[in-house]
Formats: C-alpha cells, sequence, structure tokens
C-alpha cells in the first residue's frame, strides 16, 4: 500500500471513529442526566416517607437457611439486592453512563492513533511536515484539537465537551478529505525553511486549544439561554427577531435533558478561560515566528499582507477578552461572545482569507 493511499485510509477510518465517538459522548451525557434526575426524585421521594423508610422491614427473606445481608439491606429500604449463597462471586454493574464512556474512549483514542498513522504517511508522501496547504493544515488541526482534549479530559472531568470536540473532528476531516484535498507536492521556495515547522507547528496548536474553547464557551452561552428561560417580546423588528432566536434556544436547551449533565455557566467559562489563556501564548509565538520568517523570506518583518494583519486582527480579539476579564470584571455573557467573535476571526482567517484573499500566503 503507497503512503498516499494508506493516508487517506487511516483517515477516512480516524473520521468514521471520531463519528462514533460523538454518538457515544452524547449517549453518556444522556445516561449521566438520566441517572442525576433520577437521584433528585429518588431523594425527594425518600425524604417524604422517612418515616416510613425508618420502620422496621415487615417481611424477611431467606435464602439457603437465612441470609443477614439481605434482611439489612431490606431493612434499609434498597430496592434490590443479590443473594450470595457462596457459589458465585457477585461484581459490580457498570452502569450505562460508564459503559458509554469505555466506548467514547476506546472509539476516540483509537480515532486519534489511525489519525497520527494518516499524518506520518501524509508526510512520507509529501516528503515534508503535513501542513503546508489548506488540507494538510486541517487534518493536522483536527488532530491537535482531538488530541488536546484527550490529554485534558484524562486529568480533569472535561468529557462534557468530548461530543462537540469529536463532532468538529469529524466535520473538519470529512470537509479536508472531499474539499481541501491536494495532491502531495513539494514546498515553494518560500516554505522552504525550518520556520515552516516552527511557525505553522505553534499555529495549529494554538488553533487546536482555541477550538476546545470555543466548544466550552457555546456550552456556557447555551447554559446562560437555559436558565434565564423566555424573554418577552419587545422593541423593533429585529430586537423581537432575536428574542424569538433565544426563546426558541431556551425552549430546547430545557427539552434537552442532557444538559443536565453540562457544569454551570460559571465553571464552563472558568473552563473557556484557561484554554483561551494557553492558546493566546501560544498564537503571539506564532505572530512573532511569523513576523522572523518573513523578514528571512521577503526582507521585512511587516507587510500589512492579508494574512499578516488577520493574524494580527486574532491577537487583538483574545487579548481584549483576556484583558477585559481578567481587569475589567467582564464576566458572563460579555466575555464569551468577545471569545466567539475571536474564535469567528481565526476560522475566517483560515478559510476567507486563504481562498479569497490574494496575497504572498495563498499557497497557505
Amino acid at each position: 500500500m503507497s503512503p498516499q493511499l494508506l493516508s487517506l485510509v487511516t483517515l477516512w477510518a480516524a473520521a468514521a471513529l471520531y463519528a462514533i465517538a460523538m454518538v457515544a459522548w452524547s449517549i453518556r451525557l444522556s445516561r449521566v442526566a438520566d441517572e442525576r434526575i433520577q437521584a433528585r426524585q429518588g431523594a425527594g421521594a425518600a425524604s417524604s416517607t422517612t418515616a416510613e423508610a425508618a420502620a422496621p422491614a415487615k417481611e424477611r427473606v431467606a435464602v439457603g437457611g437465612g441470609d443477614d445481608a439481605a434482611v439489612a439491606a431490606m431493612a434499609s429500604g434498597a430496592t434490590s439486592f443479590v443473594v450470595d449463597d457462596g457459589d458465585e462471586t457477585d461484581l459490580p454493574r457498570r452502569s450505562g453512563a460508564d459503559r458509554a464512556l469505555g466506548a467514547a474512549r476506546a472509539a476516540m483514542y483509537s480515532g486519534l492513533l489511525l489519525h497520527l498513522v494518516g499524518l506520518i504517511a501524509r508526510g512520507l508522501d509529501s516528503g515534508h511536515v503535513p501542513w503546508s496547504n489548506m488540507y494538510e493544515y486541517t487534518i493536522t488541526g483536527s488532530f491537535v484539537a482531538v488530541a488536546v482534549f484527550g490529554i485534558v479530559q484524562a486529568r480533569r472531568d472535561w468529557t462534557f465537551l468530548g461530543a462537540g470536540v469529536t463532532g468538529f473532528a469529524t466535520i473538519a476531516l470529512g470537509i479536508g478529505l472531499t474539499v481541501l484535498y491536494a495532491e502531495s507536492t513539494g514546498l515553494r521556495p518560500a516554505l522552504q525553511s525550518f520556520w515552516l515547522v516552527i511557525h505553522v507547528a505553534i499555529a495549529i496548536i494554538s488553533t487546536g486549544v482555541f477550538i476546545v474553547a470555543a466548544v466550552a464557551t457555546t456550552l456556557q452561552l447555551l447554559q446562560y439561554e437555559r436558565t434565564d428561560g423566555e424573554r418577552e417580546l419587545t422593541g423593533g423588528a429585529i430586537r423581537r427577531l432575536g428574542i424569538r432566536v433565544r426563546n426558541g434556544l431556551a425552549r430546547w436547551t430545557q427539552r434537552a435533558t442532557w444538559f443536565e449533565a453540562i457544569p454551570s455557566a460559571q465553571k464552563l467559562e472558568a473552563v473557556a478561560f484557561r484554554l483561551n489563556a494557553v492558546g493566546f501564548v501560544l498564537w503571539t509565538f506564532t505572530v512573532m515566528a511569523g513576523a522572523v520568517w518573513a523578514e528571512h523570506a521577503w526582507g521585512r518583518y511587516w507587510g500589512w499582507d492579508p494574512k499578516e494583519v488577520w493574524s494580527f486582527v486574532i491577537w487583538v480579539l483574545y487579548a481584549a477578552y483576556l484583558h477585559a476579564r481578567t481587569t475589567q470584571g467582564w464576566l458572563g455573557r460579555r466575555s464569551a461572545w468577545l471569545s466567539i467573535a475571536a474564535f469567528v476571526a481565526l476560522i475566517m482567517n483560515f478559510t476567507v482569507v486563504n481562498l479569497f484573499f490574494q496575497g504572498l500566503h495563498t499557497y497557505a
């Protein structure tokens, strides 16, 4: 099998596994939400029947000459129990949420491994690092996004971001393999530099971090709509249209029980802030490395090329977000929308600027 075919096969397989992982992460959210709802309902029922639950059991069950554990379980109000007669070993059953979590992690990490194989095969086929054009940037950036999430969720309980991250990676790989795909070619003269490894690699890593942060910020805004509820229609036509959209989101989020498994908006904001802070530091190095590379390649650090301008715009927006949140007290929706605006600028820099603006970075 040629490296080109190996790359395509493994990347398509990775996309399929990410889709499976997205479904499994979604199922886990639903199961966790159901368990929390049932726990609340059970707690309410228990509080209303405290006196009855405290009374001694009227019936005792004897199995194999009597089982004190079973009687104690019945007396404590347990609804089910298993009697150990010494012939079998009782093992705790995994909940539906745990099974879905195992399936999601298995599919995601398997997809991540195949994704890595596809990237290596692409690099071997092209003879250089696989991030010299839009297709290669897409397949590498989506890999970094999933890898960042995989590393973080192994240390912290951020599994609520799994469906969004793997869903984004599935779409990105699908678009890359169908719309943006390009045959392997040699590097253009301007790209034949070690700065390609440094500058673009840092940009890809920061983009992956920003993707995970954007998922957290989107959930944060949806949580605000869910807790605020519907609003009264007032004002002009545009304002009423916006209120209708927000009321629709509020109704949808209230019907979607899986939001019970999503943390509060405040916790999601803290998660997004940490990720955006890391991504901003990396993006700062991206802009600086790009300026140094520009001086080596074109004899100037800054030339107001469309790509350079948009990279600076992204830096300014994320800097404004961090500054406003840390020094001006911009918490909640205002900082969240500023973060979303910065991420939209990042996406536009990759799509609109690359496809429709002519400049020294048109090969990107």
